[in-house]
């Protein structure tokens, strides 16, 4: 049987998830959520991965979203479930510790776009449209891309967005701070591979909690966010990797970090 997920582990500490149904827009189709839920699985136990990035096969589609094809198969009951489940995989690419980055090879509509937001930066090809379109179809968004595009773009492009179903290029898209970049295809994979890797010369527990600290932060007053930030770095405090990062500074060196 064909894999629907092509998973590889880079040597700088990047790890690759690349959506494999690009015959189908590379559409999220219960068999791809299984395996990709499997995959996220394994990646949040690997500690030598610093930096995911998530992108789609071919140079046309990211993510068309849910299969519809397949919904069309469905009773009411199961177009629930099937959507819960695409929210909870969602959810757990929001939650991976690891900084993670959608690497849009092309367009994103519906589901595409929300794994997009669930990550923490967004880098897309010029060509790439996207859009939460569901509105048109009789729908809402309801895999996360009603809070986070709102989080994302502000709350009054977010309803313009939802409410006219519009698709948008990537250059509006990083007009307004949807998408974080916009390259031409053919320099995508190296500016992203550049991002991660330089994200991944970092101290891997540093990461960690400097994640921590910004998501569980941003939604709380500045007081309850300053104790979170507090305790944050109350984790690297003991870590081989601070002592680590002092003495490569004072011996001029780049820093040799192990996770602990």
């Amino acid at each position: 049987m064909t894999s629907l997920i092509n998973y590889d582990k880079k040597s700088d500490h990047t790890a690759v998830i690349r959506l494999e149904r690009p015959q189908a827009a590379n559409a999220l189709s219960l068999a791809l959520l299984e395996e990709l839920n499997a995959t996220l699985q394994q990646i949040s136990m690997d500690k030598t991965i610093r930096c995911l990035i998530i992108t789609g096969a071919g140079d046309k589609n990211f993510c068309a979203g849910a299969d519809l094809k397949e919904r069309m198969t469905m009773t009411n009951q199961q177009v629930y479930k099937t959507v819960q489940y695409i929210g909870e995989t969602i959810n757990n690419i929001d939650r991976l510790p690891i900084p993670t980055i959608a690497m849009m090879n092309g367009s994103a509509y519906g589901g595409g776009l929300e794994i997009a937001l669930a990550c923490d930066i967004r880098m897309a090809a010029a060509h790439a449209n996207m859009g939460l379109t569901e509105t048109s179809l009789g729908i809402i968004p309801g895999a996360g891309g009603t809070q986070r595009l709102s989080r994302q773009v502000g709350l009054a492009k977010a309803k313009e967005l939802i409410f006219t179903a519009q698709a948008i290029t990537a250059a509006k898209a990083k007009q307004i701070s949807l998408v974080e970049y916009c390259y031409p295809l053919e320099q995508l994979a190296d500016k992203t591979e550049a991002l991660a890797a330089m994200i991944g010369r970092n101290a891997p527990i540093a990461l960690k909690q400097a994640k921590q600290a910004i998501t569980q932060g941003y939604d709380v007053d500045i007081h309850s966010a300053l104790k979170v930030e507090q305790h944050c770095y109350q984790q690297t405090i003991e870590t081989e990797d601070r002592l680590e990062g002092l003495a490569a500074f004072k011996e001029k060196r780049p820093p040799h970090f192990i996770g602990k």
